[in-house]
């Protein structure tokens, strides 16, 4: 007999949603991760006394409780979580820059609507119509992949504003360069332009002790330090894991949040690595600085989007940072936190895996230093100077994101071909969380969720 009814590997949003679920109804389940913290990508660490926080700008998805369809609530349903008790922050209000243009929106969508109404005045019954036919698109029918950039000239007939919505939504889920799939682009446009931006209250460190203690109530067990090896099979069924360390563990059914490229290293899965592996990845800079030394603009805004030059280019850059757009978020700014002594400025830019992986620790380094320095440089060219302040600044690159998550070629969003139904050669090894399709942090959570409901409850 097994050790374990379901082995997950990894502690991330989508393992520990997904751990949660199957221990709820009585399944022995055990989680690996191969780090000392949960969180995966979304998690934290101190510095100078301060807790950073890792992955997480904000939560999209965000509903009153009583929205009883709405996605962060059905999420909460399915973990056996208060929604009333949890408490959120909702976003002041963001921005896209775009070569000289603004569009403001917040959790409000007529806010939006306003804008681009303001903007591109020619374009606004365009735009309305747009946003009906969105409502009517059902995302989740098994269709043909569709060109969101073809779908939008033919709707909007204004590149820019087609460019400026494309922005966040690429920003924030997108793991395919230059378009992306019509049904992606439909969730993430309802999840960050309709329903918007929140985080937890506290941390990100709270929120994952609310997991956490949740798993462990029902039953849960979880190993950190515990880096899996080996999918172990018998040809015809995998039977569990081999850690690093040697140990064996036994399963009936293995879960994997490690991507596809990883999944496919550790189960001898026979597939081409390199055609799952994604190619967006990025560097962020974590500067803290006094409040009263951030530009009035800095302190109106919760995140910015912003892009210099005339059409969008999302893809892997040819440098090591593209610092022509990015993002600029302050975790400080939502509504209903308390003033902050600093504030934290965290700017992010596409980078590339190949170029930051093929330099000597020496070297790497001082390009760290250098490109840090392009990144605030940049980062200044839309909040204003603010480098001189600056009392501690750490950045990460794509290969700390591989080492610590495992994404291959620290690509967040894993492969640009996703496996929705979450199954693999094997009957009872299963994937969930990016490489399933599901974008977001409550995306994500749901990812694991619904690989459980399907595959391992029934």
């Amino acid at each position: 007999m097994a050790e374990y009814q379901l082995i997950i590997i990894g502690g991330g949003l989508s393992g520990l949603a997904a751990g949660i679920r199957a221990a709820r109804f009585g399944t022995k389940t055990l989680i690996l991760e191969q780090h000392a913290l949960p969180g995966g990508l979304n998690s934290f660490y101190v510095r100078q006394g301060r807790l950073l926080e890792t992955g997480l700008h904000a939560m999209t998805n965000c509903a009153a409780p009583g929205e009883k369809h709405a996605p962060l609530n059905r999420l909460f349903r399915q973990l056996h979580l208060s929604r009333k008790r949890f408490a959120l922050h909702e976003q002041i209000a963001s921005e896209i820059r775009f070569a000289g243009r603004s569009l403001v929106f917040s959790n409000e969508p007529a806010v939006l609507e306003e804008e681009v109404g303001r903007e591109f005045p020619g374009c606004i019954d365009r735009f309305r119509q747009l946003k009906k036919n969105l409502a009517a698109y059902d995302p989740f029918k098994a269709v043909p992949w569709r060109s969101t950039r073809q779908f939008l000239a033919e709707q909007l007939q204004e590149p820019q504003l087609e460019d400026m919505l494309l922005l966040p939504l690429m920003v924030y889920g997108n793991a395919e360069e230059h378009d992306m799939d019509l049904g992606q682009f439909v969730i993430m446009f309802r999840a960050v332009f309709e329903e918007g931006f929140f985080r937890p209250a506290g941390t990100m460190r709270e929120f994952l002790d609310l997991l956490v203690q949740q798993y462990r109530d029902f039953g849960g067990e979880l190993r950190y330090r515990s880096a899996v090896a080996e999918i172990v099979s018998d040809k015809s069924r995998i039977t569990g894991v081999r850690l690093e360390s040697g140990e064996v563990l036994t399963a009936e059914v293995v879960l994997s949040t490690a991507g596809i490229p990883e999944t496919i290293r550790l189960s001898g899965w026979k597939a081409d690595r390199e055609t799952y592996s994604g190619r967006m990845s990025f560097m962020e800079t974590i500067s803290l600085v006094p409040r009263d030394q951030v530009a009035a603009l800095a302190q109106q805004r919760t995140i910015i989007f912003y892009h210099n030059q005339p059409r969008l280019h999302y893809r892997r850059p040819d440098a090591y940072i593209d610092p022509s757009w990015g993002v600029i978020c302050f975790p400080e700014n939502f509504a209903g936190l308390p003033p902050a002594d600093l504030v934290q400025v965290r700017v992010t830019n596409a980078a590339s895996y190949p170029l930051w992986k093929a330099l000597s620790s020496e070297a790497y380094d001082l390009v760290k230093q250098r490109e840090t320095k392009v990144s605030t440089v940049a980062s200044e060219e839309i909040i204003g100077n603010y480098r001189q302040s600056i009392v501690y600044q750490d950045s990460f690159t794509p290969v700390t994101i591989e080492r610590f998550t495992r994404k291959a070629q620290g690509a967040v969003y894993g492969s640009g071909m996703k496996i929705r139904d979450g199954v693999t050669p094997w009957p009872n090894l299963f994937l969930a969380g990016t490489d399933q399709g599901y974008l977001g942090i409550v995306g994500a959570m749901l990812s694991g969720i619904t690989v459980v409901n399907q595959h391992i409850l029934r």
